[in-house]
C-alpha cells in the first residue's frame, strides 16, 4: 500500500541535555563498584564499556543516585521532575527558532517511554510553556527508540491533514533511571554502558520557512520479534530487553524492510543521498552499514552523537538530524530508527529548493 506523500515542513529543531555529565571511564568504574556483588558477571561483560563507542553521557541524576535503592515510585518521581524540565527547555527553543510564540502552537505530539505521566507531559507543561487552553494533545507511549522518527511522522501527518496548523513535537527519555543493580541479566550491564538521557523538539507546519520538507513516512513491523527489544515491567522498575540477536537480525532483514518502506513512497535506496539514523550502539551501526552495503564509517554523525551522548532512545536520532542540518542537508535524507515491536520507522526529508 502506498504511503501518502506529505506536504508538511520541518520549521525548527532543538535538543536538550540534563545537567549531570559522566565519562565512560567514570561510568565503568562506578559500575564495577556498584555491581560488586556480581563481580564475575560484571568482569565478563565490562568490555562493553570499552567497545560501546561512547566517551560521555548526560544523566538526569548525580552518580550517587544510581547506587541507592529506588523503587518504582521514586524512579518515576525522578522521571517526572527531569522530563518536565527537559520538555520545557527543548520545546521553548523549538518554538523560538521557528519564529513563533507558544500561543501559535495548535497541537502537541509528545513521545516518551521511560516513565509514566498521567496527566501526560504535554498537559503537565502546557501552562509553563504558555500554550493555549484549546491546544490539541497527542501523547504517545511505547515506541522506544523508534519514537523520534515515528513521533515526527505523526506530527507531520497531523499538520498536513490541516494545512496551516502548527504542531509541536517533543520527545523526552530518561533511560538512565532504569539502570538496575539487582539483576543477573547481562542486559542490565549493557544498559549501564549505553544509556544516556535527553530531549528533542521540533515545529511542523505546511506554512513557514522550512528547514526541510517531509515527503512521506512508513514503518515495518516484523512478526515474531516481540522479545528482541523493549522493557519488562518489574519491581523495583523497568528492566531493559536487549537481545544479542539484534545486529545479526539487522544484517539479514534491514534492507528488505527499508526497501518495502521506500517502495511505498515511490522511492528506491538509490534515491537516498544520506541516512539519518538512530545510533542504538556501535554494533548496531556496523550491522546497518553492512546490511545496506555502506562503507564502514559512513554513519559518522551517528557515531559522533553516540560518542558524545550515548543511547538516549527516541531523542537520539533528532540529535543526529541537528548535526546534519548544521553540516548541510543533502537533497534527500532518510531518517530511520529501530524500536520495540521489532519495528523499523523511516521518514523522508527533502531539502528546500
Amino acid at each position: 500500500m502506498k504511503v501518502r506523500s506529505l506536504t508538511a515542513s520541518l520549521l525548527s529543531l532543538a535538543t536538550a541535555s540534563p545537567p549531570y555529565p559522566v565519562s565512560q571511564a567514570g561510568a565503568k568504574a562506578t559500575g564495577r563498584a556498584l555491581f560488586a556483588g556480581r563481580k564475575a558477571l560484571f568482569d565478563r561483560l565490562s568490555g562493553v564499556f570499552d567497545n560501546a563507542g561512547i566517551d560521555e553521557r548526560q544523566l538526569v541524576a548525580p552518580l550517587q543516585w544510581y547506587g541507592e535503592n529506588h523503587g518504582w515510585g521514586e524512579r518515576n518521581k525522578t522521571y517526572l521532575a527531569a522530563a518536565d524540565t527537559l520538555f520545557v527547555d527543548s520545546a521553548r527553543q523549538a518554538i523560538e527558532r521557528a519564529g513563533l510564540k507558544p500561543a501559535d502552537i495548535d497541537g502537541v505530539v509528545a513521545v516518551s517511554t521511560t516513565g509514566i505521566a498521567t496527566p501526560s507531559l504535554d498537559a503537565r507543561n502546557a501552562q509553563a510553556l504558555g500554550l493555549r487552553p484549546d491546544v490539541r494533545r497527542v501523547p504517545i507511549f511505547g515506541l522506544g527508540c523508534a519514537g523520534g522518527v515515528s513521533g515526527l511522522a505523526t506530527a507531520a501527518r497531523l499538520a498536513a491533514a490541516e494545512p496551516g496548523t502548527r504542531w509541536l513535537f517533543v520527545t523526552v527519555e530518561t533511560c538512565s533511571i532504569s539502570i538496575r543493580l539487582d539483576s543477573d541479566d547481562p542486559a542490565a550491564i549493557v544498559a549501564t554502558a549505553l544509556f544516556g538521557d535527553g530531549a528533542a523538539a521540533a515545529v511542523i507546519s505546511t506554512q513557514g520557512a522550512a528547514l526541510a520538507h517531509v515527503e512521506g513516512s512508513g514503518e515495518r513491523l516484523w512478526p515474531g520479534t516481540l522479545e528482541i527489544m523493549g522493557w519488562r515491567v518489574e519491581d523495583p522498575g523497568l528492566a531493559v530487553v536487549f537481545d544479542r540477536a539484534i545486529p545479526p537480525f539487522l544484517e539479514n532483514n534491514l534492507r528488505e524492510g527499508l526497501d518495502a518502506i521506500l517502495d511505498g513512497l515511490g522511492l528506491s535506496f538509490a534515491d537516498i543521498d544520506r541516512l539519518c539514523s538512530h545510533p542504538g550502539g556501535a554494533k548496531v551501526l556496523t550491522a546497518m552499514e553492512s546490511a545496506l552495503g555502506l562503507q564502514t564509517g559512513t554513519l559518522d554523525l551517528e557515531r559522533t552523537v553516540l560518542r558524545e551522548h550515548g543511547n538516549m532512545s527516541a531523542p537520539t536520532v533528532l540529535f543526529v538530524l541537528q548535526q546534519l542540518l548544521e553540516r548541510g542537508l543533502p537533497s534527500r535524507t532518510l531518517m530511520t530508527a529501530l524500536g520495540p515491536g521489532f519495528t523499523l520507522a523511516a521518514l523522508s526529508l527533502r531539502r528546500p529548493s
